[in-house]
């Protein structure tokens, strides 16, 4: 056990005490090491209403509900909650992750979570609200938010679950995507004794150089008013992207199935004469290539970050205003430059990042250390997935990350022992879009981590009106799903892993 988490249970101490196991009710007397317990009650099976206004969750089993407020620095102000169910319990605890700027307690991932048995938590990693003007003159906080937060609710949780129940959780559990990808990351990074199995949804890791590039992305759209492509547009684009390069797995079936592969050009569409509905522009034309990417430094033209890939194009309306994309203008604006009044028009692709590489030279708000030697020394598994077609976060950023841990921890079968990418294709940001991107990535990690069975393929369906339509493997990078020749391709029984 981590000697923080030895630590802290040593200091738990309870009034009243209750044999093995306490009352969830007594629970709000549990002393804790800088934190506070603020509610500990029983919820009855049933529906569930959060307090932050949100649509009522319903069938949950009786748990209960345990509510901190964490201070490790005089500035902090960590809001976590405890879900842990009033019978069968699992032995297990499972943390749920973030999205953005992470100011809101996860209540539909926490329900998902009890659902399955699992003990759970959730952090507004120290601020309410999706942005991040809370980072503005506060630094502490932006501390908390960056890995923080996440540390000190799971040594917190792991404490109030083992005074629930009179025992430990036997193994603990990361889900998250996006930001909450880019915490389970870090977690395994610096933290590397706290799970033993991780899941990273298309993680925001590279923090620095992605906001980056989805701010250039925003001044490429937006800056002349003429390099605008509206969403009839980006749907055209998006036909047009995807008859050049549909077929190219040998499948005519609606999916870019490797991006990679795709050389699709933008000015194929540019208008030959007046613009019409069926063409692009110029203007509009030389905006799609730079979101196409890669982003680089225009002086040093050295590769910055990769550029979204072709099917990903209906989702590029976050950078189609009338506001530049939000997460990236809040960071320019509140943690590198300072400043309520800072114009994302004035921009530097070179300035500007450098400077924000700069103040991050500790590596606070990135998690890309390649070293997971820790993490897997003690049995530790990470399972990384990403859309192919996500409008947010580059896909080619985790396959950069992927290939980095692989060059660290001698090769790929080696690292493919512990650590595995499933790139999804035709999938947005975490979810969504024309690919099978429904899936369950806890089973397989559950397998993986309780029975030593890695994961070959994960099977992935796409919803219509409700009803699967359409169900296909997911393959452990860089293999991908080819068809047999015979059935449906509809069918994910007719399609093996195999290398490209």
């Amino acid at each position: 056990m981590h000697f923080y988490l030895k630590a802290l249970l040593a200091a738990a101490t309870f009034v009243p005490s209750a044999g093995a196991g306490a009352s969830c009710e007594s629970l709000g007397s549990l002393s804790l090491p800088q934190a506070k317990i603020t509610s500990a009650q029983s919820v009855a099976a049933g529906d569930f209403s959060p307090p932050s206004g949100e649509q009522s969750i319903h069938n949950l089993p009786a748990f209960c509900r345990v509510t901190a407020t964490l201070a490790p620095s005089k500035d902090s102000d960590i809001r976590v909650e405890v879900w842990m169910p009033a019978s069968e319990w699992n032995g297990k605890f499972q943390t749920v992750g973030n999205g953005g700027w992470s100011g809101a307690i996860g209540y539909g991932a926490l329900a998902s979570a009890v659902r399955r048995g699992y003990a759970s938590s959730s952090t507004d990693t120290g601020h309410t609200g999706g942005s991040a003007e809370f980072a503005f003159g506060h630094p502490e906080k932006l501390i908390d938010f960056a890995y923080r937060s996440e540390h000190e609710m799971t040594a917190k949780a792991k404490a109030i679950i083992a005074a629930f129940y009179g025992s430990n959780p036997r193994l603990s559990y990361w889900n998250g995507c996006s930001s909450g990808g880019k915490q389970g990351l870090k977690e395994a990074q610096k933290y590397p004794d706290d799970y033993d199995g991780i899941i990273a949804g298309a993680p925001a890791n590279n923090w620095v150089a992605l906001l980056s590039s989805d701010m250039a992305n925003s001044v490429a759209m937006l800056k002349d008013p003429a390099s605008r492509i509206p969403p009839d547009r980006l749907a055209l684009l998006h036909r047009a992207a995807l008859e050049a390069c549909d077929a190219l797995d040998g499948l005519k079936d609606g999916l870019i199935d490797d991006p990679t592969r795709c050389h699709f050009d933008p000015a194929v569409l540019r208008c030959k004469g007046s613009e019409t509905e069926n063409c692009l522009t110029s203007a509009q034309v030389e905006a799609a290539k730079k979101v196409y990417g890669p982003f680089t430094n225009p002086r040093t033209h050295k590769e910055i970050y990769p550029g979204l890939e072709p099917g990903s194009e209906p989702g590029w309306v976050a950078f189609t205003g009338p506001q530049p994309f939000p997460i990236s203008n809040d960071y320019f604006r509140y943690v590198i430059h300072n400043t309520r009044d800072w114009d994302f028009r004035t921009f530097d692709a070179d300035q500007d990042v450098v400077l924000a590489e700069a103040l991050d030279r500790d590596n606070v708000l990135k998690a890309v250390d390649p070293n997971l030697n820790k993490f897997v020394s003690h049995g530790g598994k990470l399972i990384l997935y990403h859309g192919w077609s996500d409008n947010l976060i580059a896909p080619l950023n985790s396959v950069n990350y992927f290939d980095s841990v692989v060059s660290k921890m001698g090769g790929l079968e080696k690292t493919q022992e512990s650590v595995r990418l499933f790139m999804v294709p035709g999938m947005g940001h975490c979810s969504g879009g024309e690919g099978p991107n429904n899936f369950d990535m806890i089973a397989p990690l559950e397998q993986w981590v309780e029975q030593g069975k890695a994961p070959v393929r994960v099977v992935a369906s796409h919803k219509t009106g409700g009803q699967v339509d359409r169900t296909r493997p997911l393959c452990p990078y860089p293999q991908v799903a080819k068809y047999k020749g015979t059935g449906s391709t509809d069918d994910a029984a007719n399609f093996v892993c195999t290398q490209p």
